[in-house]
């Protein structure tokens, strides 16, 4: 609030916040002489068109200060002061960052999101895992999966502790349930690369889709629900235990998936865009047969057994 026009408005605000208040006491406050509050500011006719030739060049040019700036706008016509360009510079709060950000681009792993997209539902599932503590300090892991193409999200389990053999566990009733994916995309967590889940995801046909250490945008899906979760549940929450917290989780993914309109699906809910996709493939990649025998996934061993037709 050091310009004249700031401190116009915060008079302004003063006396509409408290009714009576004195113009004369409304400036003492703010530290405004009457005379420069009751003189108002005249626009010249060519203002709007030189503020909006300088967004433009600042679009074009973020780099550029206020100096090369009145240059540009001199080369295009306009006859203008370069201290009327810093007024109006400092009025459109323009400013040129000292310090860049590098952007984050997708590692030398071929398995990120961006270069391995899914293109129908149960193409590529994302699984991570999302700490949080209760209110004792006790230590609480979610194991999330979620369905790349339709945003679904098909387990959010809650527990102390993740073993490999509670993954799949997991895994095996998900997969009776929903059927068995092409692709499954993860970190370099103990729990997904452990040799047992390696077996089970080999054995059932599914290519693992291992991210660069390191480079948690390539499993982008995933991280982009443990936000969405941990922003609107888990730090707006205080768990009293285990329970209470799998509780209402569990109402939060019912929520997320039938009732949370998703931006990148044109605002529908996950489900309703499943369901607009039609009946999801029980498998996404084709398991062979020879035209008497299917294959399919025994609920008791985490491999594939031939069943007749």
């Amino acid at each position: 609030m050091v310009s004249p026009t700031r401190r116009r408005e915060a008079v302004a605000h003063l006396q509409r916040a408290f009714p009576g208040l004195s113009e004369r006491r409304a400036c003492r406050v703010v530290g405004q002489p009457r005379a420069t509050h009751r003189q108002k500011r005249r626009i010249k006719s060519d203002e709007p068109s030189i503020l909006k030739a300088m967004h433009r060049l600042v679009r074009e040019r973020p780099r550029f200060g206020y100096r090369r700036i009145h240059v540009a706008l001199r080369c295009v016509g306009f006859k203008i002061t370069r201290k009327r360009v810093y007024r109006l510079w400092k009025q459109e709060g323009f400013k040129v960052l000292q310090k860049q950000s590098k952007k984050n681009r997708v590692g030398v792993s071929a398995n990120g999101c961006i270069r391995r997209r899914a293109e129908f539902p149960n193409h590529v599932w994302a699984w991570d895992f999302i700490h949080d503590r209760d209110e004792r300090g006790r230590s609480i892991r979610w194991l999330a999966i979620v369905d790349e193409y339709t945003r679904e999200c098909l387990v959010l389990d809650g527990s102390r502790s993740f073993k490999s053999a509670d993954v799949l566990d997991v895994l095996r009733d998900l997969f009776l349930i929903r059927g068995v994916p092409k692709h499954i995309r993860s970190d370099n967590g103990p729990e997904f690369i452990a040799d047992a889940v390696r077996r089970f995801l080999d054995d059932t046909g599914i290519d693992t889709l291992y991210i660069e250490p390191g480079s948690p945008w390539q499993n982008g899906y995933a991280e982009s629900f443990n936000s969405r979760l941990r922003d609107e549940l888990l730090d707006a929450e205080v768990f009293a235990d285990l329970h209470e917290a799998r509780a209402l989780t569990d109402y939060w993914k019912n929520d997320y998936n039938h009732r949370r309109p998703h931006s990148s699906l044109e605002y529908k809910t996950p489900a309703e865009f499943a369901a607009s996709c039609g009946r999801p493939p029980v498998g996404a990649a084709p398991l062979p047969t020879d035209g008497r025998t299917t294959r399919t996934l025994d609920p008791l061993t985490p491999t594939l057994v031939e069943a007749g037709t």
